[in-house]
Order: structure tokens, then C-alpha cells, then sequence
């Protein structure tokens, strides 16, 4: 006789007390293997329990503890979701599944669980500040750190609540506050995050012995820990120390190939290094995970601009913009690559300039100006802010002035940007009357010590170079604020007072686009007398065929330069052209730019490529140059200036669309060549032709050229710093009679 339904029911309830009270002993073992660490006991158990009861709420949050301590968050996330549907006023369960959804990197789910947890049980730090945290990740980082604030009231030795607040303190540039935070956790617990964030709180705020020493402790506390290593190695790029860097970014890229920072880090030295081929492949690698990664982006433009390609390099920076609009190095890569890009205009630069200002310039609070002794004919006190200090283009525009400016009318000042030093670093220091190591200070201990240095005209050498330090400027420490000698283009900031320039390079016409106001001098730049080389005879009486020169940077040749640079050789056929750039040495680039100049018709049997060579070495090259030959839009400079110097004239063209394509005629004609400055591309070929065509002459011209420079008003570095100091008395006195005297 079979069994009434009542009996089976009655012996299912049965059965089901009986498993219960089997799978409080099953638990109370698992849970004691979950303290011990035996995870796998812990979760066999678990499962064991939930064979026979599946809907086991403490079996189901357990189990999904232990998977989360195993970091297995796929499965911990399964086990603790079905403990929430069972008892969803649990506050641990709804704890333990957001910080899995948090794990798993769905921060806005997460973020509703651990609200619940802290609801039904506010005084649940832990929950608070993991809130922050995920509050943090979703960019909400005022909510994130009032959420480790309540952590913090409840719990004040709370030591990774204090740490995740450092955190939310860093993202927001608040770094001494952060770093304030570091220490308060270090008092209560030596957790190696909290020597991480103070790693890199002090890094940002150039406290750079301090930065190595916190990552060197928190690499021993957590060795080989990946993210540490990336950040020891950004720090040791800031710090110049490339080998250093390379070995952290290889160190990570052993663990985990596929490390974004590290690969970023990667392309970042091999840049530097002149690698583009290790650059280019680390950043496809990154985007190829992550194409949302602004950083890759930014490098794989550069990658393109080394390569010549600026309109591709602009498209990655434009990309990486529209991701991150604040994105500073994007900016002023963008902004330096603009220059490069035929076709360009005026308008078109600036507006780049406004862009970056807007975004990050106009964001920075502005000084209140202290008072100030108002006597326009006393001794100036003017800054000199650079991180070209060194053997650099601006460098060799710079030090001419420096060595000659009038120390009793003007107390010179020397902020150094940049560790890295050489023999130029110590040249530029023994001509100033102080030295200020800046790049140990952050932006606002910089403008806090040029206001206690009472700086009464500041120059920026750099503009929107690497290493600028611009958001000093935009907190407008001094009275009078100027761009001049490095990428002295304009910077689009309303405080930047002045640009130093010339009446060639920035046309009357086109000043009404700039934020400062435009002052001339007789050209953009100077030089100092080159080193003693003996002069040489004109190549051409000696081989029987003329020999044109470029010694540019390459990157500033364009496929118009390179086309009208073909119709010359083809209008000459016995010619020929020394091509020399630095980032020749690099195989990879030697083989590009040797396949664009032969898809143009340059072919190898015309063309002569040489790499990098100390100064003395590339100056003595130019006694196998007749003429050389300017690239455009981008003009050379200081190359221009040591071209004439050394006796060999430039053939360059008048721009229309930039201060970088003009500078190439400032030059020239202050020198007296007005004849070697060509309207257009027909003009260019025809003063080639016409010099080549008249050896005497050319040699003539050869033999007086050096002379023509030294007696030059621009090319005469003494007389050209008393133009630049009339500016400075000029600037001030203007200033002195708008603020009351």
C-alpha cells in the first residue's frame, strides 16, 4: 500500500530537519576551514551542504566568501547573488556581492548593493569605504570621500579607510592632503597600499626622494606587486633615470604581457629612445585590449608623428581628446605636431592654444598679486622658467642672452625644470645670479617661490614643449608674464602677458588671434658664435657637382618640401642632398623616410642620411654643404642660424599659416638675404638654380656669410639681449603706469 501524500510530506519534513541539523555541523566545519584558509575544504563542504539543500542561505554566503578570497569573482558573484534572493536583508551577503561586482569591475551595480548593506546597517564601516571606493571608480570623488569620512567617524583607526581616501585625494590633485592620509593609515596598520599612495602622492608633488622611498617600501612589503612596479617606473621617466624605468616596465610585462601601464611605460622609453618600432607595437597591443586608452592613444601619435605622418598623428591626439578633454600631454602634442601640418593657419593654432586653456589653463586659481615697488627705472628681478637648461635648440637661443644680459639692471633667475643636466645645464647656471632646482617643486611650491623670489618679469622658455611648466603661469605669480625662445608661438593664455617675436614671423595682420600681445624684436631667436672650426671652401669647386643640405629635425619635412625638393634635383642632375636628423639611427625610421623620399624620386644614389653627431661634429659637416635647404611648413631655427654661420646661405620660402613657417625668412632676411627667401614653391627652385648656376659667387657669399651674422643686429648676441632688456624696461614701465605710477 503506498504512502498518502500527508505521509510523504511528513517524511520530507522530516528528512529535510534531519539534512539541516547534518549541515550545521557540515558549516560550523566550513567555516572554521575558511578561517584556516583551506579554501578548498571550506567550499567542498559548502557545496556538500547545498547538494541536499540548495537554497542554504549561510552555505551560499559562505561559499561565495570563500570563492571571493580565491579570487574567483565570476563564481563568487553566482553563489552570493542567490544568498541575497534568499535573505536580501542581509547587510554581509549585500556587502560581500557589491564588493564582488566591484571586483569584476561593474561598479554602478556594485554600488546599489553596498548602499543596501550600509541601510539596513549603518555602522558598517568596511561597507562605507568600499562605497568610497566604488564611488571613486564611477568619478563621483567628492561623494567617495564623504563616504570614508562616515567610515573614518565610526572607526577612527580605520587604516584603509584613511588610505582610500588618500586615493580619492590624489584623483582630485589634492596631494598633500592625500599624502596627510597615507600617514594617518601607516599609524594605525603598515599596509603596503598606503606606502604605494604615498609613492605617489609625493610624486606629484615632486617629492621625488621621498616618492622612490615609499614604492622602494611598498615593493618590499609586496613584491613583484605590478601596479607598484608601473608607478616606480613612471617616477623614474620624471626623474630621467631611463634604464631604471625600462627594468620596472619589464618586470611587469614578465607577470602580465598584456599590463596597460606597463606598456604605455614602454612606448613611453622607447619613444625617448628613438625606438619607434617597440613604441608603435606596445601601444597596438594596449589598444588592441583597451581602444579607449587615451594614453596609447596620445603615444601612437607620436609614433606617427616621428614618421612624418602629422595628419595621422593628430587624428590619435584628437581621439585621445574626445576621451579625456583635460588630457594635458595630448594637448600640447597636438599643439607642438599642429605646426608640421601643410596647410595650416593662423586661426587654426590658436584656437588649438584656447582649446588647452579651457580645459586645463583657465581651471587653475589665479594668484592675487602682492604689492610691489613700483619704480620703473629699478633693478628688475626676472625669471627664467625652462626644462631646457641643457643641450637643446632653445638652449642655444637662450644662453647668448644669458650671458650677456646687464647684471646691474637685472637680477637673473634660473628655474630648472628638468633633472637631467649636462655641460650646457652648467653654462646656463654660471651665468645666472641665482639657481633654483624647480623641478623638485610642484606647480604651486614653484609659483609660492617665485612670488617670494618677488619676480617682476617671468619668462617661459618652453610653451607647449614636453616638460612645460604652463599651469604655473596660469597662476600668474608675477606681474609680468612673457613667452620667448623655445615655442615662443603664443600659448593662448590671458595671462601670459607677451610673446617675443618678430614682425616677419607674426604678421601685423594675424596678432588680433593671440591671447598676449605680440612684441618685435629683429628676429625670433638668436645664437651664440659658433665653436672655432676653421672655415671651409664651397664643396661644389671641389667635386664638381653641388651638394644641398638639410640637418633638421626630419619630422619637419613634408611631402610639399619633399616634392619641390625632387624637382630641384631633377632640374640639377648632378646634385645631390645630405639628409641629417637624429632619429636616423633607428633602422625603422631610416627605412620609412628612405621610402618617402623615394616614392617622391629621391633615390638613395641622390640622397646621403646621416644620424645624430655631437655639435662640433654636425657643424663640421656643413663644409661639404653648398647650400641648405629649409623644409617647410615647419622652418628650422637654431639649425638655420648655424647653417649661416658656418658660411652656408639658406634657400627657405614665406609661409602663410604659422609663426613656424615664417621663422625660416625672419632669420634670413636679418641677416641681409632678402634675395634667398622664396613667395612660393616655383621661387624656391629658381633661387637654387640661380646660386647654383654662379660657383663664384656662391663662394664669394660663403666666405662673407660669417661676418654678415656676427655684425647682424639679430645674429650679434650682445646686441640683440639689449633689445630684449629694452622689452623687459619697456614691459615693466607699462606695467608700473597702469598699477599707479
Amino acid at each position: 500500500m503506498s504512502a498518502s501524500p500527508g505521509s510523504r510530506a511528513f517524511q520530507n519534513a522530516r528528512l529535510q530537519k534531519q539534512a539541516r541539523k547534518q549541515a550545521e555541523a557540515v558549516l560550523a566545519e566550513a567555516a572554521k576551514a575558511h578561517r584556516e584558509g583551506r579554501h578548498p575544504q571550506a567550499q567542498a563542504l559548502c557545496r556538500q551542504i547545498l547538494k541536499d539543500l540548495p537554497n542554504h542561505f549561510d552555505a551560499l554566503h559562505l561559499l561565495g566568501a570563500s570563492e571571493a578570497d580565491c579570487g574567483r569573482y565570476e563564481e563568487s558573484l553566482a553563489a552570493l547573488t542567490r544568498a541575497v534572493s534568499i535573505e536580501p536583508r542581509s547587510a554581509e551577503a549585500q556587502f560581500k556581492l557589491g564588493m564582488a561586482l566591484a571586483r569584476l569591475g561593474r561598479h554602478s551595480e556594485a554600488r546599489p548593493c553596498l548602499e543596501k548593506a550600509i541601510a539596513l546597517k549603518p555602522n558598517f564601516p568596511s561597507a562605507l569605504t568600499n562605497l568610497g571606493n566604488t564611488l571613486m571608480q564611477l568619478r563621483l570623488f567628492e561623494q567617495a570621500i564623504s563616504a570614508h569620512d562616515r567610515a573614518i567617524a565610526l572607526k577612527p583607526d580605520h587604516a584603509e579607510a584613511h588610505c582610500n581616501r588618500g586615493m580619492a585625494l590624489v584623483l582630485l590633485n589634492r596631494h598633500e592632503e592625500a599624502d596627510q592620509n597615507f600617514d594617518r593609515a601607516l599609524l594605525f596598520s603598515p599596509l603596503p597600499s598606503a606606502l604605494f599612495g604615498k609613492g605617489l602622492a609625493n610624486m606629484n608633488l615632486r617629492n621625488f626622494d621621498l616618492a622612490v622611498s615609499a614604492f622602494d617600501a611598498a615593493l618590499v612589503a609586496a613584491p613583484g606587486n605590478i601596479g607598484m612596479l608601473s608607478q616606480r617606473g613612471r617616477l623614474f621617466m620624471q626623474l630621467g633615470r631611463i634604464d631604471k624605468a625600462e627594468a620596472d616596465y619589464e618586470a611587469v610585462l614578465a607577470q602580465q604581457p598584456n599590463f596597460e601601464p606597463a606598456l604605455c611605460g614602454k612606448a613611453q622609453v622607447s619613444l625617448q629612445a628613438g625606438k619607434v618600432a617597440q613604441a608603435l607595437s606596445a601601444c597596438v597591443q594596449v589598444l588592441a585590449r583597451n581602444p579607449q586608452s587615451e594614453v596609447a592613444l596620445t603615444l601612437l601619435g607620436s609614433c606617427h608623428g616621428a614618421q612624418g605622418e602629422t595628419a595621422t598623428a593628430i587624428e590619435y591626439f584628437d581621439r585621445a581628446l574626445a576621451i579625456k578633454p583635460d588630457l594635458d600631454d595630448a594637448h600640447n602634442r597636438k599643439i607642438f605636431a599642429l605646426d608640421y601640418l601643410p596647410g595650416i593657419d593662423f586661426e587654426t593654432l590658436q584656437a588649438a592654444r584656447k582649446s588647452w586653456w579651457d580645459a586645463i589653463g583657465a581651471k587653475v586659481p589665479r594668484r592675487h598679486p602682492r604689492e610691489r615697488n613700483l619704480d620703473p627705472d629699478r633693478r628688475l628681478v626676472v625669471g627664467y622658467v625652462s626644462s631646457e637648461f641643457r643641450g637643446h635648440s632653445a638652449a642655444l637661443a637662450l644662453l647668448p642672452v644669458l650671458r650677456h644680459h646687464d647684471h646691474a639692471k637685472f637680477e637673473i633667475i634660473g628655474y630648472s625644470c628638468l633633472p637631467a643636466q649636462d655641460a650646457v645645464t652648467a653654462e646656463c647656471r654660471a651665468a645666472v645670479d641665482r639657481w633654483v632646482d624647480a623641478w623638485e617643486l610642484s606647480d604651486d611650491k614653484l609659483a609660492d617661490r617665485i612670488e617670494a623670489d618677488q619676480v617682476d618679469i617671468l619668462i617661459d622658455v618652453s610653451g607647449h614643449t614636453a616638460d612645460n611648466r604652463l599651469p604655473v603661469f596660469a597662476r600668474k605669480p608675477a606681474p609680468v608674464q612673457v613667452s620667448a625662445f623655445g615655442h615662443a608661438t603664443g600659448t593662448g593664455m590671458p595671462v601670459m602677458d607677451y610673446v617675443l617675436s618678430d614682425a616677419v614671423t607674426i604678421p601685423e595682420n594675424v596678432r588680433h588671434l593671440f591671447a598676449e600681445r605680440i612684441h618685435d624684436l629683429p628676429a625670433l631667436i638668436t645664437i651664440a658664435p659658433p665653436p672655432d672650426i676653421p672655415p671651409s671652401p664651397l664643396p661644389l669647386l671641389r667635386n664638381g657637382y653641388l651638394t644641398f643640405g638639410m640637418f633638421n629635425r626630419i619630422e619637419k619635412v613634408s611631402d610639399p618640401a619633399l616634392a619641390v625638393w625632387s624637382k630641384l634635383l631633377q632640374a640639377l642632375p648632378r646634385s645631390m642632398i645630405m639628409v641629417k636628423s637624429a632619429v636616423l639611427n633607428d633602422a625603422l625610421l631610416l627605412d620609412r623616410w628612405t621610402a618617402r623620399f623615394e616614392a617622391h624620386g629621391l633615390t638613395r644614389d641622390r640622397v646621403r642620411y646621416i644620424g645624430s653627431t655631437t655639435r662640433t661634429e654636425h657643424l663640421a659637416m656643413f663644409s661639404q654643404v653648398d647650400i641648405a635647404l629649409d623644409p617647410f611648413p615647419q622652418n628650422g631655427g637654431i639649425s638655420t642660424w648655424e647653417a649661416l654661420q658656418m658660411g652656408v646661405p639658406v634657400v627657405t620660402k614665406l609661409g602663410t599659416g604659422t609663426p613656424a613657417a615664417r621663422a625660416g625668412a625672419s632669420i634670413v632676411k636679418a641677416v641681409g638675404l632678402q634675395d634667398w627667401v622664396a613667395a612660393d614653391d616655383d621661387g624656391y627652385i629658381a633661387i637654387a638654380q640661380r646660386y647654383a648656376s654662379r660657383p663664384s659667387g656662391l663662394a664669394e657669399l660663403r666666405a662673407s656669410l660669417p661676418a654678415m651674422v656676427a655684425n647682424s643686429e639679430a645674429g650679434n648676441s650682445r646686441r640683440y639681449t639689449s633689445r630684449v632688456e629694452e622689452a623687459y624696461r619697456k614691459f615693466w614701465r607699462d606695467y608700473c603706469a597702469a598699477n599707479g605710477r
